[in-house]
């Protein structure tokens, strides 16, 4: 395999080299806002989460590759990010259930990365800077530096509208019904209700009139990408919801549920990217540790009588989950389907179900 030599520009002229890998970006570069993720394990499931849309994925981790792909672990139909960092790309892929590389997985999907980098020392620069625009390639410094200014990042722009799905879909063959809302939705989300409903998804722009239309017992709102002021029309679909139909919100459906209801959100420094984060249920002061992936989070001050806070991160503070006092809504900004080793947060799907069993 021939080695391409590489360079990493941030916005703030920070620079990092490195050796090319995955597909050739057009123009030599790729650019985006460079986040960073500290999961051991799970680097597939990572890069095709469509939450990621926009972003560049920096992997804390520094040896990823080392057992493959498989279509069983794919989250979309296809990567929304924008590129991948790692410090060392393995070579050679060792597990029996691979039926592929992680390099050629990237080729496959046009996704550029780059290896060999410092990723130590990015991470502290993020987390001391905040996350920003960077750029990637084997453009020259010039170039790459114009490209990372030039990045909007996630703030102000609809990145929903990119990553949802075009036309409604089933899937599932559970005993009650439920409408999914695709902000984003990742696959093995679609597992968990599927076992539980008959699920039809629907795009992110679907009326509240169109989902009440059909009758469900429960309507989920899923993960997605960026800034969820971004997208008005979700949140006045929830306001026809709230109050006519049980509600179960994760990471973005979370966001745009307390938006419904009146509160407001706030982006992170860095954002909460990772398997190992801690969390508190607040009403038994049980401590689960939870996955997670988001760069906007609700302002817990904003919360008015209306509701209440459930969940509370114990790295930062963050309000981690709500729940509506006036309507059967709540909502969790961790992913409780991600199991990152512990699966604390599964019974969130059990709450759901006795939600629409009691009915709206």
């Amino acid at each position: 395999m021939t080695i391409k030599d590489a360079l990493l520009v941030l916005a703030d002229g920070t620079t990092f080299e490195g050796e090319a890998i995955g597909a050739e970006p057009p123009g030599r570069v790729s650019a985006g806002e460079v986040v960073f993720n500290t999961v051991l394990t799970g680097y597939q499931e990572v890069i095709t989460d469509p939450s990621y849309a926009g972003q560049i994925i920096t992997f804390t981790y520094p040896h990823i590759g080392n057992y493959g792909v498989t279509d069983d672990d794919r989250e979309s139909r296809r990567p929304f990010c924008r590129g991948v960092i790692v410090r060392e790309l393995a070579r050679r892929r060792s597990n029996w259930r691979s039926d592929g590389d992680l390099d050629g997985f990237m080729r496959t999907h046009d996704l550029a990365g780059i290896a060999g980098v410092d990723t130590r020392r990015l991470t502290r620069h993020i987390r001391e800077a905040g996350a920003m625009g960077g750029a990637f390639g084997m453009a020259d410094e010039t170039t790459l530096k114009a490209a990372a200014t030039a990045e909007r990042g996630t703030s102000g722009v609809d990145l929903v509208s990119t990553v949802t799905t075009e036309q409604p879909y089933t899937v599932g063959d559970g005993p009650r019904r439920v409408v999914a809302y695709d902000f984003g939705i990742k696959r093995t989300i679609l597992r968990h209700l599927g076992s539980l409903a008959t699920v039809e998804v629907v795009p992110s722009a679907t009326p509240a009139s169109d989902v009440l239309a059909r009758n469900p017992h429960g309507v989920f709102l899923s993960n997605g990408p960026g800034d969820p002021e971004m997208a008005p029309y979700a949140v006045a679909a929830i306001q026809g919801l709230l109050g006519a139909v049980p509600i179960f919100g994760i990471c973005l459906g979370h966001q745009l549920l307390s938006l419904a209801i009146g509160a407001r959100t706030e982006k992170l420094a860095f954002g909460h990217h990772g398997g190992n984060h801690p969390v508190r249920r607040l009403s038994t002061g049980a401590v689960e540790i939870t996955s997670q992936n988001h760069n906007f989070a609700v302002v817990a001050d904003s919360l008015a009588g209306n509701a209440e806070m459930t969940h509370v991160n114990l790295n930062d503070g963050v309000c981690e989950g709500l729940r509506v006092l006036d309507a059967p809504a709540f909502s969790v900004q961790h992913h409780p389907e991600a199991g990152p080793g512990p699966h604390d947060a599964s019974y969130l799907f059990d709450a759901f179900v006795d939600l629409m069993e009691r009915g709206a």
